[in-house]
């Protein structure tokens, strides 16, 4: 798939009041600081469309942005930032599971995960979540370029067997750099399928 157009549309913080519409949405989502937002940009090839941070915690909102006219991308909160009071990670909470629970138009979930990292417990326990909810979802490992082939390797096998401790099969899996743009052609070419 080629993105001609990629608009930002609106942010909010509640899923009623997300675009009324009938496209498909494909929504991203992962830990504090995974590069949600410097993997969107790499896709669409705009690389101020959403707004990326060194600082954990940037995304506070649920973003929408219009790609070719006919499909929104999304991005979600971050879940699971230790360094925000009691009261805001609730909120969060409400936001992310508002919208993934209710929002009829989201398609296709991508669960992002930093593949430098071993198994995370809330990373696993988010992906039971949405198991048991019946969202389907996708995982999409960042931050290939900060990995050995070896190591990477290494990491996401370890990731599949403690996956497959629960999951009878796996989700698609995609491996990505948002700073070499890899795994680009693969992800729109999935989410080209789906369309």
């Amino acid at each position: 798939m080629i993105i001609k157009s990629a608009d930002f549309v609106i942010s909010n913080s509640d899923y009623r009041k997300c675009p009324q519409h009938s496209l498909p949405e494909y929504a991203f989502i992962g830990r504090s600081n995974v590069g949600k937002s410097s993997l969107i940009n790499m896709l669409t090839g705009k690389n101020k469309l959403a707004m990326t941070s060194a600082k954990p915690g940037k995304t506070q909102l649920i973003n929408h942005f219009l790609i070719n006219e006919n499909w929104y991308m999304v991005d979600l909160p971050g879940y699971g930032y230790a360094q925000t009071s009691k009261t805001s990670r609730e909120k969060l909470r409400q936001i992310i599971e508002g919208y993934i629970l209710h929002r009829e138009h989201l398609t296709c979930l991508f669960v992002l995960i930093d593949s430098r990292h071993e198994a995370q417990t809330i990373d696993l326990e988010f992906m039971q979540w949405l198991g048991e909810n019946g969202v389907a979802f996708a995982i999409v490992f960042t931050k290939q370029d900060k990995l050995s082939r070896r190591k990477l390797s290494e990491n996401i096998e370890l990731y599949r067997q403690k996956l497959l401790e629960q999951w009878e099969e796996l989700p698609p899996v995609f491996v990505t750099s948002a700073a070499k743009k890899l795994g680009r052609d693969e992800l729109l070419e999935f989410i080209g399928q789906y369309l």
